[in-house]
Formats: structure tokens, C-alpha cells, sequence
């Protein structure tokens, strides 16, 4: 869940008291001490309080609890309708705690999974929660302030375009449940997803299909060792499980399911993207149906409005009395009711949840114009009832606004589901099962089991088929195969397996047999997490959308205020007789007139444009960035990047291929070339860089080159045995950053590095070594210069080849405006002669790595943006430092965490990838701003009638309903163009022609 952007927690010691008494605080919860344990003899409850309404209700209840002889301490939250109450038992009972809060006139139940009293933990969990009933911006903001105000809840953030949101919060504190109910108390629905909690799942249990089935679930989980708590829901066939993993695994949950219910009942693991995608496509389904029944409804209402009355026979029988009434008004009404009242009921309800907590949305000025649409409409048709002057109604009005705004909703959903495509292509490339390999009890492989691939565990020993994809991370134990990891690499040429190799869990297995040895499972694979970086990314906010935030929070009262001037202008200017009564004949009053503008510009404006502006072309962006093997940790990363003007480089392993070999080894002193490379070898042996490793090689090849069998197993195995009896007893060895190593051997004192090093401690190099050394460094070559026992004796030369790409890379970086720099550790001659290979003009060269962050602080203080590309340990400060830090995918854990992209394919086109991608996603943002405050801006003036002294252009209110709905789905449609991107060419980049 690192690099989420996740809104700091709001509040802090200067809080209002009303806050504090609104929210409970559960770190100053009754019964938990400074040291965070339950007070000795004590018991605590949770208890249910309904019929608290404000503060003061909490106020009441907090004081008829204190008042309670035995009650300890008391807390009472309003949000979450529950008192905190810690009483001696010896004192007082459940029911003296029941007892004085209904006495104080609420009601009141205790929670029957209160009483058990836990430590307070300090333990953090993330947890991700599917939110509907979400429309704008103004509904976002409403449920993260409502979130971040939960006690215990640490950060908090919400994304409209995934209908996600991101919770870290102390599960000593508050539940899931007790979020999912703050949600749901809100006014929107609410479900946990997933939780980074690993001992908690959710199984999908075929089988139900009655009561008797419930139970025998219950008596099977009830008997299991290690189950913390569980409970079914029959409804949905799904149970939820607590479990001590130390004590039971998941797989054993499974299979004890199925055993002990004769397969009557049988258990899967809820993926919980899979779930997600059900959820939309349940959205989706639910508006579909209420759509077709709004249309079902309202195609009568238009018809009878609008085509009978030119059908003779039809329309007399509309004109038909049927007591008061015309019989056409009075199926319109009947129909139109049904639209207003059934079909908008979701309106209804979404418009008062937001108004309870103070804020506005699209659902409230829908209620408003269709409302005041349809109260006049029935106003004006009983008035006509008992006057017989029949004034123009507009039910119709009402019903197609409603049909329209639905209509949009449903492309909205569809179009929406489009954005997320990147996520299920991912979770798809996961197979669905493994085939677990049995052992007997002697250790020896006696058969083989199919089961979900969710079941693996680690060192599980699995069978991998030719034409199935590996289902984890791992290692071959058995077996060769060539494998296609051109998901991760992007390679399209197979890769070689055999003994010992490395697998990637969701590539494919093309030829051979492979046994492998699970070593990561669930979200510890490789694919797991590019699809949390790549869901993480999609999640966060860019900060452009702060923007969208702020006119989203202010937008709907702006256009009620508009709307109600509009009408007071043009019912004003009808009275005082300023317009001729002729424009507001055919509505029979000024007043219907001016309500129709009124509702009009209610009923135009929208909100929801600007509010999916960002965040589905985040969306879109992140998922094809994956796609090219770009994944982007966030939109503040993706907008940082649009503006870079300098490119950092390290040299080793990012501009280099990272594989360093020895071209050089010379002596200056009269010691044997052999003894010289063991003596060396000896020294290296200890060290980790790849430079050592490279020498190492090389001194091993120079002795046993020839001497071994050709078998690659054999030759790591007997490798090992000569090295443990070739290589000279070290003592004090010590590495020295950015300089070398030192140690001593034989009893002498032998220095292996750079320059630095040897004339640090006092060694003269020769003249002629100081020649030879200068001669490689101008070839792009790095010296090793070796010290023994105070005299130089020696030098190695060694060279790390360039990337193909690097130089063409460079150049297309410079032709997209940006600068590229090289920072590097090695000397100033390798550095520069490496710069002017690949073409680049500023280096920084012999800089230790605690200061590559200096030289990047250096370059940012004119407010330039600085991207560092670097793929080591040691490049980790710099990427933390740099406005925007790529790692090279083929890089260090470390590396990759400290930046914000990830170069999943270790190939340098990935950095003009990234950059041009964001341009092309920012521009993409800014037309998907300009579209939205473009058709606000120009549609309420027309709506409110700016056009119509001029040109007679009156918008009626169910056009401008029309013209709502699809404003929203037209800014998320123009977000998935970004679908369709591609990568640049170098060719194109660099303006070249290919004959």
C-alpha cells in the first residue's frame, strides 16, 4: 500500500469539543489506559445507541452512563450510533448499562462480539472497500471526510472512477464492519474487498441450498482448530473467516469443508477483483432494469403528448372526461408518478443522504428540477379540475428527464468499466488452478492434486504442464522447458528453464515438464504486486483534481442560485411587462414561463464531468502504461512527469548492461599473473558488487578454464568445492564505499579500488601503470588498481557495455526538450567517455551515493522537475529525492520502492515512454477539463434563456436533461481514447527516416 495517496488524517489537539463528542474518540476509549491495556477486573462493552440525532444526544447519553454506579468510563459515538463503557462487574450489569441509556430516552443493545476484552494493538491494517451509489465529486468528498474523521482510522482516500476506497485504520480501534456501517450510514452501499489482514478470507461455498446445509457448515467450522471467528451468510452462500494461520492453513480450511460435509459442500477463495467486476456488472444490470422500466413508463407519456393528439380517434378519447379529469392527464399522471416515485426513488434517497451530511451532488438538482416539474404539473391539472381553465402541464418533463439521466448513467457504468480493462487483463493472467504434487511419508512424490491456485502455499511443490501457465513464484526443481515472460519482460523470445531457475508465477510453460518449488504465493508474486502498483495508481489523485474538488464542493449551490435568479429575471420582466406577452403565450402565464428556464438550468448542469475528468484518465493511463511495461505508482507521478526537464542517469545497470567483464590484467611488479588473480580473487571474494564478481570470474576462468565437466549443474556444484580450497584465508575485510575494499591476507595489508584508495594510504603508483591507466579510462573502461603490503603491484581493466538503446535514447530525449544527465560513482575520464558515447553533455562524475540526492537538490532549486533513472541500492536516495524516480525494473526491491515508475522491462525506451505518456494523459486531462467547464459555461446561459429574446431558442427542461446525461459519458469516452495510445517511435522521435 506504499505511495498511495492518501489524504492526511484532519484534525488534531485543537479540535472543536463538539467534534470530539460527534466522533468518540477510541484512543481516549473508556477502559483503555496509557499503556493501552484494559484496566485489571474491568469489563468492557460495546452497546448499540439509536435516536442520536446531534451532540448533545451524545452529551445525554455519555452523562446517564457516568452517573451509573459501577460505570468506569464511558465514550459515545454519534457516527456509529455506539457507547464505549467500561464498568466493574461486581457493580453493575450488561443491563444497568441498557437500562441507563434507555432511561435517558434512547434505545439501546449490547453487541453480543463486545464483551471479549482485547489488548490494544499497534498493528495498522490497509483495507479496500467497494462504495456505491457514488456520482460527483461532492459525494468523493463527503465520504472521505466522513472516513477520515473515524476514530482509528489513519487515512482515508476514494476514487469515483473505481468506485474504490483505501482505508488504513487500527483494527484495535474500529472494525471493517464498524467503516462499512459509517459508509452505509452515509448513505452509500458498502462492502470490504480485501485487507492486507492476512488471516482473513472469504470463501464462496457451493451447496447451500437450505437451512439444514447452514448448519452443518456451522458444525464443521465450529469443531476446526484455529478458527478465530467465522460467520455464514445464506443469502450470498459466502463465509467469512478469521484464522490463526500458525494453527490451521487456508488450504486445510478447504479441504476439511469438503470432507467433513461428504462434497456436499464445497469452498473457493473470493478473488477480490472478481467480485469487483461482479459488482459492476450488477451496477450495470440494476440501472439497465430501472432504465428499461423508466422507458417502459415514459414513451406512453411522450406518445400521448406528443402523437395522439394528430390521431383523431385517439385523441378523442384523451379528451374524454373521467369525473374532473381529462383521461389523458390522468394516465400521465398515473404514469408519470410511477417514474417520479419508483424509478426515481434512487434520486430521492441519494439527494437526502447528501443533504444530511451537508453536501450537494447531481442526484439533488435532479430531484429539484424534476420535482418542481412535476408539482406543477399536478398543481395546474387540479386546478384545471376545479376551475375548468386547463393551463399547459408538463409531465412529460419529469419522466424524461429521469429516463435520460438514467440512460446516461448506464454508458456512464459501461464506459467506466472500459477504464478498469487494464486490472481484469492482469488478474486473467493468473491461472485459476495448480497441480500440488503429493508426497508420502517417506518424502517421496506419490501422486498428484488439482486445487484453486489461491491454495498454494509456499514450498509447495507444483507440476507445471506444457501449454499452463506457472500459477506462482518460484524455483524449478525438476525438469527443462523454455518459458514465455513476455508479460513482465516484454522479450518475446522464450526463456530457458532447468534446475535451479527462476520462475514467474502467470508466464507460460511451453515445452517441457517443469516441477517447481512455490517460494511466493498470493500478493507476494510478481504479478500480484504489479497489479496492486497498477490498482494503487488508480486509486490515488493527481493534484490537478484538487481543482475539480473545489468547484465540485461549490458547484451545486452556484446553479440553484442560478436557477432561482433565472426565474426571478424572467417572472420580474413578465410582470413589469419588459418582454411582449406573446413570448409567454403558449405557456399561459409568466409564471410557467419563467419555471420552465428555471428548471432548464437545473437540470443542464453537471456536476460529473468535472468530477471523472481526472481520475478516469488516470485510470486508462495507468492500465496502458502497464501494457507497455510502465507502471505508474500514482497520478502526482503522472503529472510530475509531463513537466521533467532534467533526466538523471546512473551509469551502472541503467545506462550500462550491468554485466561487468574483465578486458585487463596487467602487472607491475615482478608477482605471477596467477598469483596475482588468486591473490586478488581472494580479496574480492567477500564482496557483493558486481565489479568483484566480474574479477572473481575472471581469476576462476584463468586457473580452471578446460578443467571441468560441460554440465551446467555440475559445473556450480564443483565451481563451489574449488573455490572453498583455491582461494587465501581473508582476515579484516572491509568494504569501503565508493572507493573499494581492504583486508589483509597472509599477514600484509592488500587494497583492491580506485585511485582514491591507493593514494589515501600511501601507495605511489607508477608512472607507467598511471599511463596505463589514464588510457583505459578514456576507452569507457574502469581501473582496478591493487596494493599489496604498501607497494602497488597491479591494475585490472574492466568494462561494462552499453545498452543498445542508451545512445538513441539520449537523443530522442534531447528532441523532446529534456536534459540528460549522467551522475556516476566512477571516475571522471570513465565518466566522460562514456557521456560522450551516448551523447550526453553534463556528468557528474566520482559522487558517492549519500550525495547523488545533493545533485539532484542542485538542479530543482530554479523549480525544475528532476526524474532519476537508476536500478541500485544505492540509487534509492536519489529516487526518493527526485521529483520523479524511474527504477529499472531488473533493479533492486529497494530501488523499486523508493521510486515512482517502474521500468518493469529493463529497456531505456521506457523513460521517453513514461514521459510521453503522461504528456499525452495531461493533455488528454486538460480536454476533458475544457469539455466540462466549456458545457456548463455555455449551456446555463442558453438554458436560462440567453438566446431566446434573440433567436426564439427556448431548451425545453427534458432536452436539457438529455444534454446532462450525456455530458458526463462524453468526458469519460474522450478518457478512453487514451486506449488506443502507443508508444513512440524512436524513428519518429528522432524525425528519422527508415528506407
Amino acid at each position: 500500500m506504499a505511495h498511495l495517496q492518501l489524504t492526511a488524517l484532519a484534525g488534531g489537539a485543537d479540535d472543536e469539543m463538539e467534534e470530539v463528542a460527534l466522533l468518540g474518540s477510541y484512543d481516549e476509549e473508556a477502559g483503555v489506559g496509557p499503556e493501552g491495556e484494559a484496566e485489571a477486573g474491568m469489563r468492557r462493552v460495546q452497546v448499540r445507541v439509536t435516536g442520536m440525532t446531534c451532540s448533545a444526544c451524545t452529551s445525554a447519553v455519555e452523562a446517564a452512563l457516568s452517573a451509573r454506579r459501577g460505570v468506569r468510563r464511558a465514550a459515545v459515538s454519534l457516527l456509529q450510533n455506539r457507547a464505549h463503557v467500561v464498568f466493574d462487574p461486581a457493580l453493575a450489569k450488561d443491563d444497568d448499562i441498557v437500562e441507563a441509556i434507555e432511561d435517558a430516552g434512547f434505545e439501546a443493545e449490547i453487541l453480543p462480539d463486545s464483551t471479549v476484552s482485547q489488548p490494544k494493538s499497534q498493528k495498522t491494517l490497509s483495507g479496500q472497500f467497494r462504495i456505491g451509489g457514488m456520482t460527483c465529486t461532492a459525494c468523493v468528498n463527503s465520504v472521505e471526510g466522513i472516513l477520515k474523521k473515524l476514530p482509528g482510522v489513519k487515512r482515508a482516500v476514494v476514487a469515483l472512477a473505481t468506485s474504490l476506497g483505501e482505508v488504513e485504520y487500527d483494527p484495535s480501534a474500529i472494525s471493517k464492519d464498524e467503516i462499512v456501517q459509517a459508509i452505509e450510514d452515509a448513505g452509500f452501499d458498502a462492502a470490504l474487498l480485501q485487507s492486507s489482514e492476512q488471516d482473513k478470507v472469504l470463501l464462496s461455498v457451493t451447496g447451500l441450498h437450505f437451512v439444514g446445509d447452514v448448519d452443518v457448515l456451522h458444525d464443521i467450522l465450529k469443531k476446526m482448530e484455529g478458527l478465530r471467528q467465522f460467520g455464514v451468510n445464506f443469502v450470498n452462500s459466502e463465509v467469512d473467516i478469521v484464522f490463526d494461520p500458525e494453527v490451521v492453513g487456508l488450504r486445510q480450511i478447504v479441504d476439511t469443508i469438503e470432507m467433513e460435509s461428504n462434497n456436499r459442500l464445497k469452498a473457493h477463495v473470493q478473488n477480490p477483483y472478481i467480485r469487483a467486476a461482479s459488482n459492476d456488472a450488477q451496477e450495470a444490470s440494476k440501472t439497465l432494469h430501472l432504465l428499461r422500466f423508466s422507458l417502459f413508463l415514459s414513451i406512453p407519456v411522450f406518445f400521448i403528448r406528443m402523437i395522439c393528439p394528430r390521431i383523431p380517434l385517439i385523441s378523442s378519447f384523451l379528451l374524454m372526461h373521467f369525473g374532473p379529469f381529462l383521461i389523458g392527464d390522468l394516465l400521465k399522471w398515473i404514469l408519470v408518478t410511477m417514474v417520479q416515485f419508483v424509478v426515481g426513488k434512487r434520486f430521492y434517497v441519494a439527494a437526502y443522504r447528501a443533504l444530511r451530511h451537508g453536501s450537494t451532488n447531481m442526484d439533488v438538482l435532479v430531484v429539484i428540477g424534476t420535482t418542481a416539474s412535476y408539482v406543477y404539473s399536478v398543481c395546474a391539472l387540479l386546478y384545471g379540475a376545479f376551475t375548468g381553465f386547463h393551463p399547459p402541464i408538463y409531465f412529460e418533463t419529469s419522466a424524461m428527464i429521469i429516463t435520460f439521466v438514467l440512460f446516461g448513467k448506464y454508458l456512464e457504468v459501461l464506459a467506466k468499466g472500459k477504464t478498469s480493462d487494464a486490472i481484469k487483463k492482469l488478474v486473467e493472467l493468473a491461472p485459476a488452478t495448480a497441480l500440488l504434487l503429493l508426497k508420502d511419508k517417506e518424502g517421496k512424490y506419490s501422486g498428484e492434486k488439482e486445487i484453486d491456485a489461491s491454495l498454494v502455499q509456499p514450498g509447495d511443490a507444483l507440476k507445471v504442464l506444457p501449454g499452463s501457465k506457472v500459477p506462482a513464484d518460484g524455483i524449478v526443481i525438476w525438469g527443462t522447458s523454455h518459458v514465455n515472460e513476455s508479460m513482465v519482460t516484454g522479450e518475446s523470445v522464450p526463456i530457458s528453464k532447468e534446475v535451479s531457475s527462476l520462475v514467474i508465477g502467470g508466464t507460460m510453460n511451453l515445452h517441457g515438464i517443469l516441477h517447481i518449488q512455490a517460494t511466493k504465493v498470493g500478493s507476494g508474486t510478481v504479478l500480484n504486486q504489479i497489479i496492486s502498483l497498477v490498482e494503487s495508481a488508480q486509486m490515488s489523485k493527481a493534484p490537478i483534481q484538487k481543482f475539480a474538488d473545489y468547484v465540485a464542493s461549490i458547484f451545486v449551490p452556484i446553479v440553484i442560485t442560478l436557477s432561482f435568479l433565472t426565474f426571478l429575471a424572467w417572472f420580474l420582466c413578465g410582470w413589469l411587462g419588459a418582454y411582449p406577452n406573446s413570448w409567454s403565450a403558449e405557456s399561459s402565464n409568466c409564471f410557467v414561463f419563467s419555471l420552465m428556464f428555471s428548471i432548464s438550468v437545473v437540470v443542464i448542469a453537471c456536476p460529473c464531468a468535472l468530477g471523472l475528468a481526472t481520475p478516469t484518465a488516470v485510470m486508462v493511463a495507468t492500465g496502458v502504461g502497464a501494457s507497455h511495461g510502465v507502471l505508474v505508482k500514482g497520478g502526482d507521478a503522472l503529472e510530475r512527469a509531463q513537466n521533467v526537464k532534467y533526466v538523471i542517469f546512473d551509469k551502472t545497470g541503467t545506462l550500462t548492461q550491468g554485466k561487468a567483464t574483465v578486458t585487463t590484467a596487467k602487472i607491475f611488479s615482478g608477482m605471477d599473473l596467477g598469483d596475482f588473480l588468486t591473490l586478488v580473487a581472494s580479496a574480492e571474494a567477500s564482496s557483493e558488487h558486481p565489479l568483484a564478481k566480474a574479477i572473481l570470474d575472471y581469476a576462476f576462468h584463468f586457473h580452471f578454464f578446460g578443467k571441468l565437466p560441460s554440465a551446467k549443474d555440475n559445473i556450480n556444484r564443483r565451481k563451489e568445492e574449488i573455490l572453498s580450497q583455491w582461494l587465501l584465508e581473508v582476515a579484516d575485510f572491509s568494504a569501503l564505499p565508493g572507493k573499494g575494499i581492504q583486508c589483509w591476507i597472509n599477514g600484509k595489508k592488500i587494497l583492491v579500488g580506485n585511485r582514491a584508495l591507493i593514494t589515501e594510504n600511501g601507495v605511489n603508483i607508477p608512472e607507467e601503470a598511471e599511463c596505463f591507466l589514464v588510457d583505459m579510462e578514456l576507452n569507457a573502461k574502469t581501473g582496478i588498481l591493487v596494493a599489496y603490503d604498501g607497494d602497488f603491484i597491479g591494475l585490472i581493466g574492466i568494462t561494462d557495455p552499453l545498452k543498445r538503446e542508451a545512445a538513441v535514447v539520449i537523443q530522442g530525449l534531447k528532441k523532446m526538450g529534456v536534459h540528460p544527465v549522467m551522475v556516476t560513482g566512477d571516475n571522471w575520464r570513465t565518466a566522460r567517455a562514456v557521456a560522450k558515447e551516448v551523447g550526453i553533455d553534463y556528468v557528474r562524475a566520482e559522487v558517492m551515493p549519500a550525495r547523488k540526492a545533493d545533485v539532484i537538490r542542485s538542479l530543482q532549486k530554479d523549480g525544475s522537475v528532476v526524474a532519476m533513472v537508476g536500478d541500485g541500492i544505492n540509487d534509492s536516495p536519489a529516487l526518493a529525492a527526485a521529483d520523479v524516480g524511474m527504477a529499472i525494473g531488473a533493479g533492486t526491491d529497494i530501488a523499486i520502492e523508493a521510486a515512482d515508475y517502474v521500468l518493469v522491462r529493463n529497456n531505456l525506451e521506457d523513460v521517453i515512454t513514461a514521459i510521453d505518456l503522461s504528456r499525452k494523459t495531461f493533455s488528454r486531462i486538460r480536454w476533458n477539463y475544457f469539455f466540462a467547464m466549456a458545457y456548463n459555461v455555455i449551456a446555463i446561459p442558453v438554458a436560462a434563456g440567453a438566446l431566446f429574446p434573440f433567436t426564439g431558442l427556448q431548451m425545453p427542461p427534458w432536452l436539457a436533461g438529455a444534454c446532462m446525461a450525456f455530458s458526463s459519458v462524453s468526458v469519460v469516452c474522450s478518457s478512453l481514447l487514451l486506449r488506443r495510445y502507443r508508444k513512440p517511435r524512436l524513428t519518429t522521435v528522432l524525425q528519422i527516416t527508415v528506407e
